[in-house]
């Protein structure tokens, strides 16, 4: 193992993770994150507990679950109606703590849709145990071409 990475940076990533191609942008800050794909249009989002995702007790900050929260719970969108999204309110119970080291994995849940406004239930949680719960609403701002893993894309011939 090398010396410049972290225990968490070297620990394995469950299977049927890959890592997410977020060059750019608060997703690079906050990386790395992972998705594995469950199926059309669904999909769960992961990440390991690194050093710069922890608070002064070495827990998992909450700002990094509430970030995590919202990416996770707002890909719904993306995977079922390929729309790009903005967060118009996030509402989370957090329930337990991620300790560094720990892969945090979360995913959400489409209620309800009207006028491009969609709302979300949620859950992140590690291992067997649940850390947030919540409802997210998100405005759809523009169609976009599908990508791999949404429901409406096609492969190009």
């Amino acid at each position: 193992m090398s010396d410049d990475l972290t225990e968490a940076q070297s620990a394995a990533i469950p299977p049927g993770y890959a890592q997410l191609n977020w060059t750019r942008g608060f997703g690079r800050q906050i990386g790395p994150l992972y998705e594995r794909h469950d199926g059309p249009g669904e999909a769960t989002l992961g990440f390991r507990v690194e050093e710069h995702h922890t608070n002064g007790l070495g827990a998992c900050h909450g700002g990094m679950l509430m970030s995590f929260a919202d990416m996770a719970w707002g890909r719904i969108i993306s995977l079922q109606k390929s729309y790009s999204w903005v967060t118009v309110r996030l509402m989370t119970d957090f329930l337990s703590s991620a300790q560094l080291g720990e892969f945090v994995e979360g995913q959400g849940e489409l209620l309800a849709e009207e006028d491009l406004v969609f709302t979300v239930r949620g859950r992140i949680w590690t291992g067997e145990r649940t850390l947030m719960t919540g409802t997210g609403i998100f405005k759809a701002l523009s169609p976009r071409k599908p990508r791999p893993g949404e429901i409406a894309f096609r492969e190009e011939a």
